[in-house]
């Protein structure tokens, strides 16, 4: 896909990677501009092309009592203030079909979630919309047969698909980059790696997921070196009391010196 097809996607000439980055979901409206004005301070130090991330619902939780989020409109208008308040483009996932009509009045990027990623109802519906579609590799799925996934949008007359892995299953509780798999999707879509994803350590008995943060430093240089278009990052300020996914997230006051060493890196890379 061609990046500048995205609305307000600054620094494309960059050379750099891109990244999508923000809170896994939307917990208010403060803390999404806060969150969006260092990211969107950091991404231009850096001259990285930046999306704002954020989840407007989580459906696909592991127990019934776990947040949700604030409300779909609600949370889908504070996506909008953020693209308005700091010019950059948004994405967030949908889990239905009507979710794809409604999500695409508000934001830039359709994400389709890994479980989610064999539903071509949905694909569909995503693609039909003309937004960016970004297809979530399936844990459970190679990275060869994400081809047929990208090939659903591409047959919706929608060039505008990217392909993101988050790690594949390994055992019942625990998650793996294969980063072979960057190279072979990167033949047919622009290719994303989701490093706290990655870093998830799922099915765990209380029912919480748990993570290794400390290793998203690891994932993220491995991707960059392995040449992946972009990074896909949930950062919080408050990680130990975020309402989701809180375990695997990277602290906000280390997200900085994660993209200098990310940013010099790429440099090195672009110089073979």
């Amino acid at each position: 896909m061609d990046l500048n097809q995205l609305p307000q996607l600054k620094h494309t000439d960059s050379g750099n990677f891109f990244i999508l980055a923000g809170p896994c979901a939307i917990e208010g409206e403060e803390m999404a501009l806060r969150i969006a004005e260092k990211l969107t301070s950091i991404s231009d130090t850096y001259k990285i092309p930046f999306v704002f991330k954020g989840s407007f619902k989580k459906a696909n939780r592991s127990r019934i009592d776990s947040f949700t989020g604030i409300g779909d409109e609600k949370a889908l208008k504070i996506l909008r203030k953020v693209a308005e308040t700091f010019h950059v483009p948004t994405v967030t996932d949908i889990h239905t079909e009507e979710d794809a009509d409604k999500a695409a009045q508000y934001v830039d990027v359709l994400q389709i979630p890994a479980f989610l990623v064999r539903q071509t109802d949905l694909v569909v519906a995503a693609a039909k919309t003309g937004k960016t579609v970004n297809l979530k590799k399936g844990q459970f799925m190679s990275p060869e047969s994400m081809k047929h996934a990208v090939q659903k949008v591409l047959d919706c007359h929608n060039k505008n698909v990217m392909v993101t892995d988050r790690g594949s299953m390994f055992g019942y509780q625990d998650l793996i980059v294969d980063f072979r798999g960057i190279p072979t999707m990167k033949a047919f879509a622009t290719t994303v790696l989701d490093v706290t994803h990655s870093l998830q350590q799922p099915n765990q008995m209380s029912g919480v997921t748990g993570g290794r943060p400390d290793r998203i430093e690891t994932i993220a240089k491995a991707g960059i070196a392995v040449g992946v278009d972009g990074i896909f990052i949930e950062t919080h300020f408050d990680p130990a009391n975020a309402k989701s996914d809180g375990a695997n997230m990277l602290h906000l006051d280390y997200f900085e010196d994660l993209m200098r060493k990310l940013t010099q890196i790429r440099q090195t890379i672009n110089t073979f």
